[in-house]
């Protein structure tokens, strides 16, 4: 295994989606039903009718007004790419239907492993997590190397098993990240659900809501620093003045999901959606 590692700003570009780099997988190999995040149901290996035949989104600029919120919402975290251009060498599903629903199996399998480097990646930058970098900077690169193997050892990886690795480094993180603003804070409130919740104006600094439905809550104006959201459900999430800076394991897929404005601070890694508009 590789002993070096470079954490800069390209490991982070190649962890975004490039839509004009990728086959258009996440619009084929992913199935989704009709509900209030898609307009319509499509099956797993049938390509979306917004689909072009230049693999990009006919309605891309409009996917929210067209039903489509889950996809404004979605991000692959560059396994879209990876795959198209490297794990198959630029080879379509198209042009190849003999290895297309190959293809479309390694995919999800490569964006679980490029959100796990996401996520490593953040880990890695963070000064408390200084103690454990060594065991962060092993399995970054083991992670690395599994997503650059062959697509018949891709679909052999237990990504489970390698998940639980990963989590537990990450859960280690949080507790170093969280650990100083803990000791200047009372108790946070626990659990799991926090649907509609009314947390405006509130000081969660520093608070564990890994996995939490936060699906609707009004978190206006709430200073979320330092806060671990990974794997929170932020959908219609209202944090239009919210305080997100140095939050941990916040993803754009969440950011994407939820209702802010120009007034949401956000850590530096992250974008605005263009859907936030200019809305106060």
């Amino acid at each position: 295994m590789s002993s070096a590692l470079v954490i800069d700003n390209n490991t982070l570009n190649n962890l975004r989606a490039d839509c004009e780099n990728c086959f258009g997988l996440c619009c084929v190999a992913l199935p989704y039903a009709r509900s209030a995040d898609f307009a319509f149901d499509k099956d797993s290996g049938t390509p979306c009718r917004n689909l072009q035949s230049n693999y990009l989104c006919g309605i891309h600029n409009d996917l929210r007004n067209k039903g489509f919120r889950g996809c404004s919402a979605y991000e692959c975290f560059g396994a879209g790419q990876k795959v198209s251009q490297i794990t198959y060498n630029g080879r379509d599903w198209h042009s190849n239907q003999d290895v297309a629903q190959e293809m479309f199996d390694v995919y999800p399998i490569m964006q679980q492993l490029h959100e796990m480097l996401w996520y490593l990646y953040e880990a890695l930058t963070r000064d408390a997590a200084k103690s454990i970098y060594k065991e962060l900077h092993y399995v970054f690169v083991e992670t690395e190397e599994l997503a650059a193997k062959s697509p018949e050892f891709i679909l052999s990886i237990d990504v489970n098993e390698h998940r639980a690795k990963v989590n537990k480094l990450l859960i280690c993180t949080s507790e170093l990240v969280r650990a100083e603003v803990r000791k200047k804070q009372k108790e946070k409130r626990r659990g799991m659900d926090y649907i509609g919740a009314k947390l405006m104006g509130a000081d969660l600094r520093g608070t564990n809501l890994r996995g939490a439905l936060l699906i609707a809550a009004d978190l206006r104006n709430a200073d979320l620093r330092w806060s671990d959201f990974i794997g929170a459900d932020f959908r219609d999430t209202d944090i239009r003045g919210a305080n997100l800076i140095g939050s941990i394991f916040l993803t754009q897929a969440q950011v994407n999901a939820a209702r802010g404005n120009k007034h949401t601070k956000l850590p530096a890694t992250l974008v605005r959606p263009a859907h936030w508009g200019q809305e106060e």
